[in-house]
């Protein structure tokens, strides 16, 4: 055979590691009349090259240990055979095989459109040419080196560096023989040759458990049994159904023994049967896209496309959700799209370049968090997140978003004072590109995959959060009511002597209530960070303090909205939530907390089954004010209306201390049936009421011709409907 036609310094910079294109080099290559492959197996002292039966050693090429090169007459499939310190290893070239990614691919990748990026992104098992094993593929436009690096390679990025395609910026490397569990990263030379930290995958699909934090190759995708649940879905999340959500956050709901985290499948037997029997529809997870730190409690991710290992695996994490649909449980994803970590294995700098945030600080730096923006008007940097969204739906059966901090995206001078901010292209503070993003991703998850919902968590009036795109809204379905829950939190925490100066943080949210598809969130972060539980808030003695409690849930699911609670806000636990270890369930064995339990379970029962407390939650046509005035004597009545055929609701709440004997307005003649009463000592409270109901006479009161006189408990709410 003829000697070698490689060039010397194309070899000295394949074994260096700082070749570009080393596809172009190694593999098999027509050169001149023959065909030559060219190896590079570190450590390596002798090579063969196996066709078939035979086997023929390869030539050391002179002064680069570890290079190898074969000539053959034709180019024809092949398998290596290492020698090195006593050791002897057979694989397959991965640089003997095609492309993976095709030309659509390329140009949707390059355009920013690919709906589904994680399909062509990100680590995926395939077999490719007959051959089983790990396609990778990473978008990093500006690296001059990227190489995939795990443990099958002693985490050496000379070995498995990777091919450009084009003017994408995506690398891609198929490894044949490598499976599921295989743990990687990127290592990734950067402008001028600059070596970045090892970077986790941004499509992966698992990861290590913390602190290491490595990307693990893992298997999306499987059976379902929740096909009747997806039929039937998108009736459960229309503006007119019962909604309503339970806030969990998966590692401190509840500890196994030895204060171990539960696992999905054990969260799927124990958590979805506790929300099934407690009324709940749906169960809202606080982020598990996967997280380097607990204590930021999955809000500042790395990993978008991957559940989080603390629990389990993908396929686990399916079957957790897969159950819930079975129990008639929807499930909704606390998305994160605003922000994230500046952990050396994240998306900072991830190419040696600002890629996915903003190079200038007053655009990419959360001030309050420490952490980075997304370049919203990258193309590509829209296109993950979108894509993001629309992964949770399609591959897990995710049921809705709630996108986290919106109002952080909205606004580019969001917690920033003068001169620390870029103003948009008008010289306002309205951030056009994450509001583009925002639009795009309800376009797409609404588009795309029938029957779901999306909620923001907006805390400004930024108008039409809930309304389509197409008449100038964002497009979510709901949004967080967070104005009602300052006001009546504000209001119930005062002590009832004073409420009187305070009546109106009661009624004010029905001023705006129909301004928004509305939900009414009671969530985590109203029992963090010294605010104390939602008893200890309350004002008074102990048994003031479950009363009014009891009042205020009484007084939220008469109110038209949907409902959310945070897990241990339903039982009334006393302490403060602490993410490091399990609710107190024990204080279930207490009177006063098991009654709570038992109110919201009724609740939920009682919002569910009666039409008139959920078909109108978004309109006025639901509601009437019967008695919104009555500061003095700390009352407010209202009626909640349904379809024409569906029986009013009348609900009276007394936020005093003392018994009420009380004249009520009531839109119908005849018997006014007690449907729910928070005083109800099965509850914890005195069993004052009104023995079942109330009859009318023709007494005009409150605008209304019939009236009747009622007990009203002290710190109570009582729902009457026409019998």
């Amino acid at each position: 055979m003829a000697e070698t036609l490689l060039e010397h310094g194309a070899a000295e910079a394949i074994a260096g590691g700082w070749h570009g294109d080393p596809f172009s080099v190694l593999g098999p290559h027509k050169r001149g009349k023959t065909w030559e492959i060219t190896a590079f197996v570190p450590g390596a002292e002798r090579l063969w090259v196996l066709t078939g039966k035979k086997a023929d050693e390869a030539v050391h090429y002179p002064g680069v240990p570890g290079l190898f090169t074969h000539q053959m007459a034709r180019n024809v499939t092949y398998r290596f055979r290492a020698e090195g310190y006593g050791n002897t290893w057979e694989f397959d070239d991965p640089f003997r095989f095609g492309p993976v990614l095709g030309e659509l691919d390329e140009y949707l990748l390059g355009e920013g459109t690919h709906k589904r990026l994680w399909q062509v992104l990100g680590a995926h098992l395939i077999t490719h040419e007959g051959v089983a094993g790990v396609h990778f593929a990473v978008w990093a436009p500006n690296a001059e080196r990227v190489s995939v690096v795990g443990d099958f390679n002693i985490w050496d990025g000379r070995r498995h560096p990777m091919r450009r395609r084009g003017p994408t910026g995506v690398w891609e490397i198929f490894v044949p023989g490598l499976g599921e569990g295989a743990t990687y990263k990127y290592e990734i030379k950067g402008p001028g040759g600059a070596l970045m930290p090892l970077k986790a995958d941004p499509v992966g699909f698992g990861s290590e458990h913390p602190p290491a934090n490595a990307s693990v190759v893992r298997k999306i995708g499987g059976d379902w049994g929740d096909a009747d649940w997806l039929k039937t879905r998108a009736s459960h999340h229309t503006v007119d159904a019962p909604i309503s959500v339970y806030e969990v956050h998966l590692g401190s709901w509840r500890r196994a023994p030895g204060d171990r985290m539960l696992s999905y499948l054990e969260l799927a037997d124990q958590l979805v049967a506790y929300v099934a029997d407690m009324g709940f529809t749906h169960i809202e997870l606080m982020p598990v896209s996967e997280y380097p730190f607990d204590g930021s409690w999955g809000y500042q991710p790395v990993g978008l496309f991957a559940p989080t290992i603390r629990h389990g695996t993908p396929t686990e994490f399916r079957a957790f959700v897969d159950a819930a649909h079975r129990h008639g449980i929807g499930i909704l994803l606390d998305w994160v799209p605003g922000h994230f970590p500046t952990d050396a294995h994240g998306l900072g700098r991830f190419d040696g370049t600002a890629l996915y945030e903003h190079q200038d600080p007053r655009e990419g730096f959360h001030q309050d968090w420490n952490t980075l923006i997304y370049n919203y008007g990258r193309v590509e940097v829209k296109n993950y997140l979108v894509s993001n969204a629309l992964y949770w739906l399609e591959e897990y059966h995710i049921d809705g978003l709630r996108v986290d901090a919106v109002a952080s995206m909205l606004y580019r001078d969001y917690s920033r004072k003068d001169g620390e901010w870029v103003p948009n292209r008008d010289g306002g503070r309205e951030n056009y590109e994450a509001i583009a993003v925002l639009q795009n991703m309800n376009i797409t998850a609404y588009g795309e995959v029938p029957g779901i919902m999306t909620v923001a968590e907006e805390s400004t009036a930024f108008p039409g959060v809930s309304r389509p795109v197409n008449h100038g809204g964002l497009g979510f379905g709901f949004k967080w009511n967070m104005g009602w829950m300052n006001d009546t939190l504000s209001y119930m925490q005062k002590d009832p002597l004073f409420r009187k100066y305070h009546h109106h943080q009661m009624t004010f949210g029905l001023h705006y209530a129909w301004s928004e598809n509305y939900f009414l969130p009671i969530s985590h972060d109203e029992v963090v960070h010294g605010k104390g539980s939602m008893l200890s808030k309350m004002p008074g003695t102990a048994w003031e303090k479950f009363a009014n409690l009891r009042a205020y849930y009484g007084f939220m699911w008469a109110h038209p909205g949907k409902k959310l609670l945070f897990m241990g806000q339903e039982y009334a636990q006393g302490a403060e939530w602490n993410h490091n270890q399990s609710l107190d369930w024990h204080q279930l064995d207490i009177a006063e907390h098991k009654g709570v339990q038992s109110l919201v379970r009724d609740l939920n029962r009682v919002y569910r089954d009666t039409p008139a407390l959920h078909v109108n939650d978004t309109r006025p046509e639901g509601f009437q004010w019967l008695e919104s005035n009555d500061a003095e004597a700390g009352v407010y009545a209202w009626v909640r209306r349904g379809g024409a055929k569906d029986k009013p609701v009348v609900t009276i709440v007394n936020m005093t201390p003392l018994e009420r004997t009380y004249r009520l307005g009531l839109p119908d003649a005849g018997t006014w049936r007690e449907i729910l009463n928070t005083d109800a000592a099965i509850y914890g409270g005195g069993n004052r009421g009104n023995l079942g109901g109330v009859t009318t006479e023709k007494t005009p009161w409150n605008g209304q011709v019939q009236s009747a006189v009622l007990t009203v408990p002290p710190l109570a709410a009582i729902y009457l409907q026409k019998d």
